[in-house]
């Protein structure tokens, strides 16, 4: 079964075709393979823990090979290592940790759009 994407990945990729080659679009991009591996384990259809154990790993591929400055690069690497328990909550926690790096680094819709998916994962718990 293919997943439909979120708002939160919809709005993250409306943001990525606006913004041009470089660390800024090098972030966003990072900050939705996070979303993603994050709204992942959320109801109604949770990928299994084999599978996002997979993606954690992918993720943390992908990530090394991106042009991030360092404050995203940070809370991207904790956000990674907080998903490792693969439980709604975890994503949860992940999501509200990476609003503040995601506003101060990549701008206040980018952090805006991690707040509202912050918020909407609340319901999950």
């Amino acid at each position: 079964m293919t997943r439909a994407t979120t708002p939160a990945e919809q709005r993250l990729i409306g943001l990525l075709a606006r913004t041009a080659r470089g660390p800024q679009r090098d972030g966003l991009f990072a900050l939705w393979l996070m979303v993603r591996a994050a709204e992942g384990l959320f109801p109604p259809h949770p990928v299994s823990v084999k599978n996002h154990l997979r993606r954690l790993q992918a993720l943390e591929t992908r990530l090394g090979a991106l042009a991030l400055p360092a404050p995203l690069r940070r809370a991207l690497a904790a956000a990674r290592h907080h998903l490792e328990p693969a439980t709604p909550a975890a994503a949860a926690l992940v999501l509200a940790q990476l609003v503040a790096p995601a506003r101060d680094v990549l701008g206040s819709e980018a952090g805006e759009v991690i707040a509202v998916a912050a918020r909407t994962a609340r319901v999950h718990l």
